[in-house]
């Protein structure tokens, strides 16, 4: 970790334990308006004063009664969402996408399908195979300084949202206490309605000429609408508080959430990132030693397989050597072979001189037959005298 995010964790450790020392006050409990009747003076003119906002000739302004008391607490919101995305409210988030996605006409499966990875899935490193493969080959000091500047933004958006929480539930509070106040006027005015003024608007009705009857029966009617507007707005500003009342203690836990987390990852800084790096370091040393040690067994395997090698290898030489030494400079089977090959041919040769006499001999045996046979037949044909063994037997030896 560098000397720079220490010095930054360590001045975040004051505004850590600044955040944790701030104790919320609690609301009172649900139901407790105070009415006209209860409150004492100072209440009795707020409640007073918010009864004068109320115009019964005035749909809007029942409409809106009570709405005022919203805006400073809707400006705190706003300023709190300013720039937030969906994916950073995780799952109402997921709700809003929904909602605009449909309206748009695209399917919330179809924009999500490369979905960003949170920071802490991110820190816990469930990254994709290439980011992985790719942070093989970064510098370890690199990754920590990565994680260290990480962890500190994450601080300081905590440490902000959670004096931002703070102020949202101070005004929400603030809130809750004002619909008391809109409430408590809400029902003190149809209380005056109930009692006063619908049965003095009755009275003119039946007061009234013929002539105006209809015209004063008709404000009669505007003013009971009026009243059973303001009776259902009144209702949903006790709705509107009772879901305010539940969601002080939702603040307060995701602030009590975040400063778990704020002190956890400062903790994380100060104390555990030292930790991963003197750890780390004996890690180097060790695979460095494991390296060294592997190194030294292949050489000595390669020491132990060459000396084999070349005791198995002098052994073949010298026997085949001492073979050729030893053996003459004709193998007698070589000999023996070349004498008997002689032989034979001695033998098949006379065999075959022997075989040709034979047939010469025979050959002439054949030639002096055929010559007596062939003397015969000129001499029988000479003795006929048809001139035949004259001229032919003139040719053949006596």
């Amino acid at each position: 970790m560098s000397e720079d995010v220490r010095t930054k964790a360590e001045a975040a450790l004051a505004e850590v334990e600044e955040v944790n020392r701030v104790v919320l006050p609690e609301p009172k409990e649900a139901g407790a308006v105070v009415t006209m009747a209860e409150a004492d003076p100072a209440v009795g003119a707020e409640i007073r004063q918010r009864m004068d906002e109320i115009d019964m000739a005035d749909t809007n302004s029942i409409v809106s009664f009570g709405s005022a008391a919203q805006a400073e607490l809707q400006e705190i919101s706003q300023s709190m969402l300013q720039g937030v995305r969906n994916k950073d409210v995780g799952p109402a988030g997921d709700s809003l996408r929904g909602i605009v996605t449909t309206i748009r006409g695209f399917s919330v499966s179809e924009l999500d399908v490369r979905r960003e990875r949170s920071w802490w899935e991110k820190l816990i490193g469930r990254a994709a195979p290439f980011a992985k493969f790719t942070a093989r080959f970064e510098d370890v000091q690199g990754q920590i300084d990565k994680i260290t500047d990480d962890l500190l933004k994450h601080e300081h958006v905590l440490l902000k949202d959670i004096k931002s929480l703070d102020l949202l539930y101070e005004k929400t509070l603030q809130f809750y206490d004002e619909l008391a106040l809109y409430i408590a006027a809400g029902e003190e005015k149809l209380k005056e309605l109930d009692e006063n003024d619908i049965p003095a608007k009755e009275a003119e009705v039946n007061a009234a000429p013929e002539d105006d009857q209809v015209m004063k029966a008709q404000e009669l009617r505007d003013l009971r609408a009026a009243r059973d507007d303001l009776e259902r707005r009144v209702h949903d500003l006790k709705l509107t508080r009772q879901v305010t009342m539940q969601s002080l203690p939702s603040i307060r836990l995701v602030q009590e959430n975040d400063k778990s987390l704020v002190t956890k990852i400062n903790s994380t800084l100060v104390n555990t990132v030292p930790l991963w790096e003197t750890q780390l370091a004996q890690a180097v040393t060790i695979q460095r030693s494991a390296e060294a040690a592997a190194a030294v067994h292949e050489a000595n395997d390669l020491t132990n397989e060459l000396l084999t090698a070349n005791a198995k290898n002098l052994r073949d030489a010298n026997k085949t050597i001492r073979q050729e030494m030893e053996r003459g400079v004709f193998d007698i089977e070589a000999v023996k072979q070349a004498n008997a090959d002689l032989i034979g041919t001695i033998e098949e040769s006379l065999q075959i001189a022997d075989e040709g006499k034979a047939r010469r001999a025979k050959a002439e045996q054949d030639l002096q037959s055929m010559e007596k046979e062939l003397r015969d037949t000129l001499a029988a044909a000479k003795s006929r005298g048809d001139g035949v063994g004259e001229n032919s037997g003139g040719a053949v030896p006596a």
